[in-house]
């Protein structure tokens, strides 16, 4: 059992299993947790419980490299239009939690990593998010095995090495995705490209800030997530 906890003082708790959740506003009982809804704790404070979504759940995974987070991932699933007839190769695995989101949406994830331990901990991800997706130890400098795909992410260092595998393994209007920090890997990506290959068909960088909501205080938070990281969006010709 996987039940999600809100509270105004806590915020968001994921727990599993079947026991009483303690905090310094009260006790949940397990009896509470397994019915939901709004519930008392017995200092009397209020709390919603529901089931943990995927999202959620992201707060319970295993950390080591930086993960790419919602407001990207959504840009990628949004302006690709994906579908559950697609086929997707991801590189840069990291923590998992792009491909594992991805393979929500699509037929299949293979995903790419070339250092054992971000794999162990990629793995160990979609194991708590209950996800299908075939990990590789691979590095996709080196060449990619798959072929007719729909879209490539690139979560890597110099994406424009993998310009001319990534035109073999995708179909005519397939997308090759590439999430970078830095302004200098966009120059980079755009001097590489072959217009014979691939065309850049838009660069984004997504900002968010959420609003805080209190009876009549409604007005920006103090904290937003600013810059994560650019998407530069390239189509196969």
């Amino acid at each position: 059992m996987s039940r999600v906890i809100f509270s105004e003082k806590n915020g968001k708790l994921v727990v599993s299993g079947v026991e009483d959740l303690h905090t310094k506003d009260g006790i949940v009982t397990v009896e509470d947790l397994v019915k939901g809804g709004k519930v008392k704790s017995t200092l009397d404070q209020d709390f919603y419980v529901t089931e943990a979504s995927f999202h959620d759940k992201l707060i319970k995974i295993k950390r080591g490299p930086a993960i790419m987070i919602a407001k990207d991932i959504g840009q990628i699933i949004a302006h690709t239009g994906l579908s559950k007839e697609w086929s997707v190769l991801d590189a840069g695995a990291g923590c998992g939690v792009l491909a594992c989101t991805l393979s929500r949406v699509v037929k299949s994830v293979v995903s790419y990593e070339q250092r054992e331990d971000h794999l162990k901990i990629a793995l160990k991800n979609a194991e708590i998010l209950d996800c299908e997706v075939d990990f590789k130890l691979k590095d996709i400098y080196s060449g990619i095995d798959e072929k007719d795909l729909d879209l490539i992410t690139l979560d890597l260092t110099e994406p424009w090495r993998v310009f001319d595998s990534a035109n073999g393994a995708l179909k005519k209007g397939g997308y090759l995705v590439c999430y970078i920090p830095t302004v200098s890997q966009i120059q980079n990506i755009v001097e590489n490209v072959d217009d014979s290959k691939f065309f850049v068909e838009k660069t984004l960088e997504v900002l968010e800030r959420e609003w805080h909501t209190d009876g009549l205080k409604v007005r920006p938070k103090n904290r937003m997530i600013a810059h994560t990281g650019f998407l530069v969006f390239l189509r196969k010709i």
